[in-house]
């Protein structure tokens, strides 16, 4: 009983340290819980915030893309259209100084076409009678009328209707004011020639600050959206790694909760057996004792008076009478306690009957001697009830302990389990991301390849046709210029004919320069489109690269970290499965030690109660005999007396 109280005892003290430390795991795990909860919200705030972030930076780097190749287009029209007012004022200027080195050679030789200017009443009608003079071109003079036309208009409003020219009088006996005017249309032309090149300088400028500010903006803002988007990345992983050991916690808490309350309804079940088998051991014990008690009470004075010293002669002339009814005792008390044997099929009790016939049979003090092994048997049953409640609270603690090391150990591997599932999981997605983004960046470069061999096919072609243009224009120019000198030097009537002939290839050759020049201009304007173009997709193909590599990195880095996770996690469920082999294996053997019985201890406890109540019954036989024989004495001691009397 002591043992078995001290056994309980551990068992208790095991409960109450087990009921702490899960109570201290939960309280530990519903913190847990509440922290993580927290760094979820955090990092899902702050995702939030870099994706609003980066949309932000994305609208802006499209916004100053869109921008930058707008001004680049404006820039490259108001290249063209001043390429194109540079070509035409420099043609005029040009224009303008041959009429007036024309006029100035023509008035030093006194030509007869001067003299007819002296008649004419506008600039129009003077350029009409050089042109039939064979002094300019019909081309230069319809350009020279052009322009004397809007430069009499813009200065005087009340001229000529039709031609604005100047009063008549002004050129009247003058060839030199046909020469003031050309001059003074000539330093009008290089004034706005340039004012134009200013201008021009100055937008080109502009331009210059404006597309390095818009690159600079788009600069830091792809290096903004970079870290944006990395922070984004780290932010999910930690956001994925907290989710996961959120999901953990949670599990570890409903598995501590749950332990929790099976730990307490074990306890509660044991505390009720030990006390249900406290209750019956003592009621058992109580019982024996009672019997032991009444076996001592009741044979003594019978032993006393049947077996005494003392007895006087005439106790034997009762025998013969006495003893066929004291036989019968004997031989019902063995059968008691033979058939109590059977049922019970116990050997002890057949060996306490076979003993306890030998010493009825033996005739020497037969009611001590079965007292004495009734009481053999009945320390014996205390002590086998008493090694076997120990047994029971031995194999109860043994097996909870074995028991709470097991769930301790499957909750662990559980856990390890999932988390080797969720790193296996985000490292298979984050593997895939990452080939995807491979895949992406190689279309992105054989797209920047073939890109890049385009541009230099064309560039090669715009050079070739470049220096093809300025080529040919070179010789245009050459030709013009040694026609000119050529026809500008011929004097007398005889080369009058070759030299109207002479204009008009002139005036063709000016036609194949202008064209020659146009397309040389709009060739250039073409190849600074194309590399503005290019430059612009370039940087937005490096934007993108460097954007994508930057994810692969991290992913790339991210995925071997739980790479490495998973293996040392796998380390760590084997091992702990190991133990858990062990803790099976220690729990195959209690079962074995305890539950592997052909009777439990119910059917023990029952079986030893019919046991005592046997012997009990067995005694109560004897005790009847004893008592029968006791009166017999008392009636014998009462006729000896009066023959004692009479003599």
């Amino acid at each position: 009983g002591e043992e078995a109280h001290k056994v309980y005892e551990g068992f208790a003290e095991l409960c109450e340290d087990r009921s702490k430390q899960l109570g201290f795991s939960i309280k530990t795990s519903k913190s847990e819980v509440a922290e993580l909860e927290a760094a979820i919200s955090k990092d899902v705030a702050l995702i939030g915030s870099l994706n609003a972030k980066v949309d932000a930076l994305a609208a802006a780097i499209a916004s100053n893309e869109a921008d930058l190749k707008a001004a680049t287009e404006i820039r490259a029209k108001e290249a063209a259209d001043f390429a194109t007012e540079e070509k035409e004022l420099t043609e005029v200027i040009d224009m303008l100084g041959r009429a007036v080195g024309i006029l100035g050679r023509e008035t030093q030789k006194g030509a007869s076409a001067l003299v007819q200017l002296k008649d004419v009443a506008s600039v129009t009608q003077a350029l009409t009678v050089l042109v039939q003079a064979s002094v300019f071109s019909s081309k230069d003079a319809a350009k020279l009328t052009a322009l004397v036309q809007a430069s009499q208009q813009s200065e005087d409003d009340s001229a000529d209707a039709t031609f604005g020219a100047p009063a008549a009088a002004v050129y009247e006996g003058h060839s030199g004011d046909i020469i003031s005017t050309l001059e003074s249309l000539s330093e009008k032309a290089e004034t706005q020639l340039a004012e134009a090149r200013k201008k021009e300088t100055s937008a080109l400028h502009n331009y210059a600050m404006l597309k390095q500010s818009l690159e600079d903006e788009l600069k830091f803002a792809s290096k903004d959206m970079g870290e944006a988007k990395q922070g984004i990345a780290k932010s999910s992983e930690s956001k994925a790694t907290a989710e996961g050991d959120l999901a953990v916690t949670m599990k570890d808490l409903n598995t501590d909760t749950t332990a929790l309350a099976d730990l307490h309804k074990d306890c509660m079940t044991k505390a009720e057996d030990y006390e249900a088998a406290t209750k019956s051991r003592d009621e058992e014990m109580k019982a024996l004792a009672e019997a032991k008690k009444v076996i001592q009470e009741s044979t003594g004075e019978a032993e006393k008076s049947v077996y005494g010293l003392g007895q006087l002669s005439f106790a034997q002339l009762g025998r013969s009478r006495l003893a066929s009814s004291a036989d019968l005792a004997r031989l019902e008390a063995v059968r008691l306690l033979r058939d109590l044997a059977r049922r019970q099929n116990s050997t002890a009790l057949s060996q306490l009957a076979s003993r306890a016939a030998v010493a009825l049979r033996s005739g020497e003090d037969p009611f001590g001697k079965v007292r004495g092994l009734i009481a053999d048997m009945i320390a014996k049953l205390e002590g086998e009830a008493s090694a076997d409640a120990s047994h029971k609270a031995y194999c109860d603690k043994e097996l909870g302990e074995a028991n709470m090391k097991k769930a301790d150990k499957e909750s662990e591997i559980a856990k390890l389990s999932t988390k080797i599932d969720q790193a296996s999981a985000r490292a298979a997605k984050l593997k895939e991301e990452v080939a995807a983004l491979q895949k992406s960046l190689s279309d992105l470069a054989s797209a920047q390849a073939e890109m890049d061999k385009l541009r230099s096919e064309e560039h090669h072609d715009f050079v070739k046709n470049e220096a093809d243009l300025k080529e040919g224009l070179e010789g245009v120019k050459l030709s013009l210029r040694i026609l000119s000198e050529y026809y500008g030097q011929a004097a007398g009537a005889a080369h009058k004919a070759a030299g109207g002939a002479g204009q008009g290839i002139i005036g063709l050759l000016e036609v194949v320069e202008s064209d020659l020049s146009k397309s040389l201009a709009e060739a250039t304007a073409s190849e600074e489109s194309a590399a503005a173009t290019y430059e612009s997709e370039t940087k937005e193909n490096e934007v993108e690269r460097t954007s994508k590599e930057q994810d692969v990195k991290y992913k790339t880095k991210e995925a071997a970290g739980l790479d490495k996770a998973v293996a040392e996690t796998s380390a760590d469920r084997s091992a702990v499965q190991e133990e858990l082999d062990a803790v099976l294996a220690s729990l195959k053997a209690l079962d074995e030690e305890c539950t592997a019985k052909a009777e439990t201890y119910e059917e023990r406890k029952a079986r030893r109660e019919a046991e005592i109540a046997g012997l009990k019954e067995a005694l109560s036989v004897l005790e009847g005999q004893a008592f029968i024989q006791q009166q017999s004495r008392r009636t014998l001691r009462g006729r000896r007396e009066p023959q004692m009397a009479l003599a």
